[in-house]
């Protein structure tokens, strides 16, 4: 009852150097130099589903991200948690991808690494926090999915039954694979990558792809596969304007009351006991 499974991996910059990110104001994309990368939390959590399935019922566990060619260093830490297959992306032609060219990428990648009866997803990614690629990338693929799942178990007639996080209540789904699941952060607790599994990861297979052997749709990838851009992009001045008030305590609390009503505001004075 072995499954094929596949789990979306995202390199985000480091949220402990959230401080030292700036963004190109031509290219309007992250500056990553000098800025450490991780696996994005909330995809851990969906490895950690994948290896605990594989625990269970045997079977392959590919991860496959879209990155600069740097992000094989958080690929080989999947493969040393456990991963049998990691799969990079890797091109300048999909530099600058919003979440729907991303989703375009990665399900040619995945068509292209063979039939995955189980495609895990964080359900949203530590950098961006848009949750859109999963149900994208789903309904790139062509397969029912289920968001912000925070349990689930695979049945005897392979479906997966699952519970979803609503605003404010839990539903209960039945979903037949191949299917796509963007777990959510209480599904789990990842396990720690071991010195026997960084040793083990050394022989495993970590293929870059970049889009002369993908062969996507140029239209599709990228910035030219992008249909949503962003704005100009500044940095706010958070310089203020100071003015000392002068005269007796009660000259001073007078003027500053005065100056709060004037811009709109009506302060509440203290009665007294």
């Amino acid at each position: 009852m072995g499954l094929n499974i596949a789990v979306c991996i995202k390199s985000v910059p480091d949220p402990a150097y959230y401080d030292k990110i700036s963004i190109d104001p031509k290219t309007k994309t992250i500056t990553r130099k000098g800025i450490p990368a991780i696996i994005s939390p909330g995809d851990k959590h969906a490895l950690e589903a994948a290896l605990q399935l594989k625990d269970q019922y045997g079977g392959t566990v590919t991860v496959i991200g879209m990155a600069p060619p740097e992000a094989k260093r958080e690929l080989f830490e999947a493969l040393a948690m456990g991963a049998d297959e990691a799969v990079l992306l890797s091109d300048r032609a999909f530099a600058g991808a919003d979440t729907l060219a991303t989703s375009y990428t990665l399900a040619q990648g995945l068509k292209r690494n063979g039939d995955f009866d189980l495609v895990l997803t964080g359900t949203e990614s530590a950098d961006g926090a848009t949750s859109q690629v999963p149900a994208q990338l789903a309904e790139c693929l062509g397969i029912p999915h289920l968001w912000n799942v925070k349990e689930f178990a695979l049945t005897e007639q392979r479906k997966i039954q699952a519970k979803v996080k609503l605003e404010a209540a839990t539903g209960e789904y039945l979903i037949t694979l191949p299917a796509l699941l963007a777990v959510s952060r209480e599904v789990n607790k990842p396990r720690y990558t071991t010195a026997f599994g960084i040793v083990k990861a050394k022989g495993k297979k970590l293929t870059v792809i970049d889009n002369r052997e993908l062969q996507a749709d140029a239209k599709k990838i990228g910035q030219q596969g992008s249909p949503t851009w962003p704005g100009d992009i500044f940095i706010a001045s958070l310089s203020r304007k100071g003015q000392a008030l002068t005269g007796t305590p009660e000259e001073i609390a007078a003027n500053l009351i005065e100056k709060i009503r004037a811009a709109g505001i009506t302060p509440v004075v203290a009665k007294e006991a």
